[in-house]
């Protein structure tokens, strides 16, 4: 959903229900430098409202956090959240590229939830179907219009020329997975109030889902369960995480029923992927976000599916001073989609 291109220099913006997170990069080829990031907390109200005074906070705290950042572009590359953006893959008769794109746009309203002439859509041609081979897989985007022209609106105002705007799983399967990884990943993304699953086939997403269960749920259910407020709550979840034996059990038992919520989504996926690819064996899932710092989540997840679990580096195609590792290294898990997005070829 490029709008310009040719644009050498541009930050990425990650706009969350939580937080809103920028990186700037530097160079061209695979390996870029990091110039600079920052981040900031945002109330969910502001980040996720329509209404004209919370789109005016937004844009002022974007502002302000790019000042402080040092940022020195207004050239942004903007993500989409998932709950925001449809995605699916169909299978279509094998055409040229521009006879494809016509029927795309033709039977555009029979794939997508939305009226053609009130969404912006945007497709890839993934290769052969695995279901019938006189067909192609084409992977199929639409957003509605109203979103991002509010969006659009908002950030020219305050003085910023987007560039582009693209989902947040696109950007994340930029950042964290491996180009050249042939074999099925799935990527996690935990976020406070959803989850982003996608599975990535030679570094193209095949299936993208977005799952109501993030990091509040689960810490609202250690409030309830334990009896403690929000912020101590907190504090247990990600020190105890799932491990049974911490604290007799106490945060485990508290949070084990919306984890299990959780993992069944990802059971899901994984049966429904393996339904269409059953040549296609899941090797690893990789995790990032909120839950994939919770003490022994990504081994309950090993366990339950029989796979690799890896914790996902945003900054994995970033070089970046020897001194600052710990540093970016310990906040990687929130940057996925900025970093995924500032790494966009303009």
């Amino acid at each position: 959903m490029d709008i310009l291109s040719g644009v050498s220099e541009f930050f990425g913006l990650d706009i969350g229900t939580s937080s809103i997170r920028i990186v700037q990069l530097r160079g061209t080829g695979a390996v870029k430098t990091l110039d600079r990031y920052g981040s900031a907390p945002v109330a969910g109200a502001v980040a996720m409202s329509d209404s004209k005074a919370d789109q005016q906070k937004l844009a002022q705290a974007i502002v302000q956090l790019c000042k402080q950042a040092g940022i020195t572009t207004k050239n942004v590359a903007v993500g989409i959240p998932s709950n925001r953006v449809f995605t699916t893959v169909v299978d279509m008769e094998k055409l040229s590229q521009s006879e494809l794109a016509k029927t795309i746009r033709y039977q555009a309203d029979s794939f997508i939830p939305t009226p053609l002439a009130e969404s912006k859509i945007d497709w890839a041609l993934l290769g052969d179907s695995p279901k019938d081979p006189t067909k192609v897989e084409v992977l199929l985007s639409s957003v509605n219009n109203t979103y991002i022209e509010s969006r659009l609106d908002m950030l020219e105002n305050a003085g910023f020329n987007v560039i582009a705007f693209e989902p947040d799983t696109f950007a994340v399967v930029r950042s964290i997975v491996a180009p050249e990884a042939a074999a099925p990943q799935m990527v996690l993304d935990v976020g406070a109030r959803s989850s982003d699953l996608i599975v990535v086939v030679n570094g193209a997403p095949r299936l993208s889902r977005s799952i109501p269960v993030g990091s509040e749920a689960i810490i609202r259910s250690a409030v309830a369960g334990l009896g403690v407020d929000a912020a101590q709550a907190t504090q247990f979840v990600y020190k105890f995480g799932v491990s049974r034996d911490k604290l007799e059990g106490r945060v485990y038992n508290a949070i084990i029923n919306v984890v299990d919520n959780l993992v069944a989504e990802i059971e899901k996926s994984i049966k429904f992927f393996q339904g269409r690819y059953p040549s296609l064996k899941l090797e690893r899932v990789i995790a990032t976000g909120g839950a994939s710092t919770l003490p022994e989540f990504p081994l309950y997840v090993a366990n339950k599916f029989g796979v690799n679990v890896e914790i996902g580096n945003a900054w994995r195609n970033v070089s970046f001073p020897a001194s600052r590792q710990n540093e970016l290294l310990s906040i990687s898990n929130h940057f996925a989609v900025a970093c995924g997005l500032a790494e966009r070829k303009a």
